[in-house]
């Protein structure tokens, strides 16, 4: 069967990265996840007081960018890789619903968005991977076999979001997430540099009332017919 790309796309606790995970150590692919990639960059600028709810100085934001360095590093014992920024592993760091408040921000500032496609498009060089965002079927990969857009009605993905983060221990409440899920939604959409939509050859997948197993047996199936 020959390599190819698979660009998985789709709005905020869809599970999408659970599901390149589990395609890509199937297929034996490399994975990348580039929410994690934005999310680091977002607690770059935190960690800088560039940005917080009621500021952020962009300009010095991008001023700042030849400072980051971003890198995956995979930790055997997880089974995947880890986020590392500027050779320190960030992985709990990132997944806090403070840089989730945050991160689509980040996300609209076209010099990172350049800087962060151009690694991405590098560690696709050479097919056999899965990557997973909100612009990789449309920008980073638009010529990747297989395009996969992830949706469910945003109330599911802020319980899912909410079972996730009080299963780790972190303070949150529902309502708080469901507002953040739905202004991602609006800012993800809405911005003039990438913004997420559903590519033209993309399968679309409604999750809302599917278990992982069934939506992971339904895109290992589109992915055996794309290489074969």
């Amino acid at each position: 069967m020959k390599k190819i790309t698979i660009a998985i796309d789709g709005f905020s606790s869809t599970g999408k990265s659970t599901l390149a995970k589990q395609l890509a150590k199937e297929l034996g692919y490399v994975y990348v996840d580039t929410g994690a990639m934005y999310r680091a960059v977002t607690l770059f600028a935190m960690q800088q007081g560039l940005i917080s709810n009621d500021h952020f100085d962009k300009q010095q934001l991008i001023s700042a960018l030849p400072q980051i360095t971003l890198q995956f590093q995979f930790n055997p014992e997880l089974g995947f890789a880890e986020m590392y920024l500027n050779g320190l592993n960030v992985e709990a760091e990132i997944r806090t619903l403070e840089v989730s408040q945050q991160v689509s921000r980040i996300a609209e500032v076209s010099e990172v968005r350049a800087k962060l496609v151009e690694q991405q498009q590098k560690m696709g060089e050479d097919k056999g991977i899965v990557m997973d965002g909100r612009d990789i079927g449309t920008v980073v990969f638009p010529n990747a076999e297989l395009k996969i857009f992830m949706t469910a009605s945003p109330e599911t993905r802020a319980q899912r979001r909410y079972d996730e983060l009080t299963a780790k221990g972190q303070q949150v409440t529902y309502d708080a997430i469901l507002q953040n899920v739905m202004e991602r939604d609006r800012i993800d959409t809405g911005r003039e540099d990438s913004p997420l939509v559903k590519a033209n050859d993309a399968y679309e997948i409604d999750n809302s009332n599917l278990n992982r197993e069934e939506q992971f047996q339904l895109v290992l199936k589109l992915a055996a017919e794309k290489r074969a």
